[in-house]
């Protein structure tokens, strides 16, 4: 089991920057790669960004390459997320999440979630 928690959201004006964190605990040398979604409000939850744990490789989705980083700290199991000229349409509820299995890009290959944070951008 893995349990996940995620922090630093809030509320930001548009162009403005925000850095999410998710500590991890539990059996956490069993995941394979852990990412973050995001869902808004009316819509579906969708990959934000992914990373594996190990190797550091990571992916991106178009909407928001180059102006989001993921990254990890293996030796304090946290995954953050710093998110840089943020804009209205990144409002939503984002969520942490970690797989056990190597398709990180795959939203049904996550079986752990957080409970989410809410990050809100104002005009």
């Amino acid at each position: 089991q893995v349990q996940l928690v995620e922090s630093g959201g809030g509320l930001v004006q548009a162009g403005g920057s925000l850095r999410l964190s998710c500590t991890a605990s539990g059996r956490t040398f069993s995941v394979y790669a852990m990412g973050w979604f995001r869902q808004a409000p009316g819509m579906e939850r969708e990959l934000v960004a992914a990373i594996s744990r190990i190797e550091g490789s990571t992916y991106y989705s178009d909407f928001v390459k180059g102006r989001f980083t993921i990254s990890r700290d293996n030796a304090k199991n946290s995954l953050y997320l710093q998110m840089n000229s943020l804009k209205p349409d990144d409002t939503a509820v984002y969520y942490c999440a970690a797989t056990i299995v190597g398709r990180m890009t795959q939203i049904g290959t996550y079986n752990y979630w957080g409970q989410g944070t809410q990050v809100t951008v104002s005009s």
